[in-house]
């Protein structure tokens, strides 16, 4: 099977084999291909409410080759699942044609509350023993941030979206290169607002274990780690205490985009946005008072595979 996943910044795909249903309910995927590209879909959304045509065909250069792997590795079903950009945008109906078009099959635009679910669905099989539960999971995106609390036995048990994400962010607010004190102020205190309201709506603060996913957790991990090479397997599972994650938030800020380029691990397409997808991660530890982040390089892209285990 394969699961596409469309977000703001980024467009990723998982060709894998489901495991046999009694090898257990922990049985991991058997991946065959995992790919990513950064296509900035989400390009001015916040400010024009449209998709910009230049961010579609980006996005359409991508998923065509990402077509032709699924192709070439006779896969037998296909879901793809679009996410805050494409709910948000007023000219979404233009984006969905291009996708049914290219991949011949049509996105299915999620909502807030169902990205989180896929999100938790994918990040906790296979979290390691000291990983206490509850979780609460978050998933720092380009537009939007999901926060999901639950078990692995016991499931979701609250979820919600919120508007903030690294390119969300860095559009309204991080307009310097590197950005000013008051802009990196003014976009802790609308990131902080809306971590406030996510931690009113679901129970975070009562949770065991802060798991976080996505390019902008994974990216701040590699880092605190001093990675020289971007490496999955030492990023996975990896915990990160708060102190570590301050530091490396506070260095990202205070770099130009050119500076943080530099930096061995970081991928070309997140260099001007990290900033503030760390910040995002920052001021969620400090809100929901968790001492450390477990990385996890299973996400939404990992749910949305499960989802097509037969019943």
């Amino acid at each position: 099977m394969a699961a596409i996943d469309c977000g703001t910044n980024s467009i990723r795909l998982l060709v894998a084999d489901l495991p046999d249903p009694s090898a257990g309910p922990q049985a991991p995927l058997v991946d065959l291909a995992r790919r990513m590209e950064i296509v900035r879909l989400g390009q001015g959304v916040d400010r024009t409410g449209r998709l910009a045509p230049e961010a579609i065909e980006r996005t359409r250069v991508a998923l065509a080759g990402y077509a032709a792997e699924i192709e070439r590795l006779g896969v037998e079903r296909v879901r793809m699942c679009a996410t805050s950009a494409s709910r948000d945008a007023s000219n979404a109906a233009d984006f969905r044609a291009m996708v049914t078009r290219t991949l011949g099959v049509a996105p299915e635009v999620v909502s807030g509350d169902e990205e989180a679910r896929l999100s938790f669905t994918g990040a906790v099989r296979g979290l390691p023993a000291d990983a206490e539960p509850p979780y609460l999971v978050v998933d720092i995106g380009g537009g939007s941030t999901e926060f999901v609390v639950g078990t692995r036995e016991g499931g979701v048990q609250a979820a919600i979206s919120v508007d903030i994400g690294c390119v969300r962010m860095t559009e309204r607010h991080l307009h310097g290169d590197p950005p000013t004190a008051d802009e990196v102020a003014a976009a802790q205190a609308d990131i902080a607002a809306a971590v406030d309201r996510a931690l009113a709506a679901v129970p975070g603060r009562q949770a065991a274990t802060l798991v976080g996913l996505a390019g902008s957790v994974t990216t701040v991990v590699a880092i605190a780690q001093d990675l020289q090479e971007y490496d999955p397997q030492r990023i996975h599972h990896a915990r990160v205490p708060y102190e570590r994650v301050a530091g490396v938030t506070a260095d990202l800020l205070a770099k130009s985009a050119a500076q943080r380029l530099a930096i061995p691990v970081m991928h070309p397409g997140r260099a001007d946005v990290i900033g503030a997808g760390a910040l995002v991660l920052r001021v969620i530890m400090e809100r929901a008072g968790m001492s450390s982040v477990v990385a996890s390089e299973h996400d939404i892209l990992d749910g949305i595979a499960w989802t097509q285990q037969p019943v």
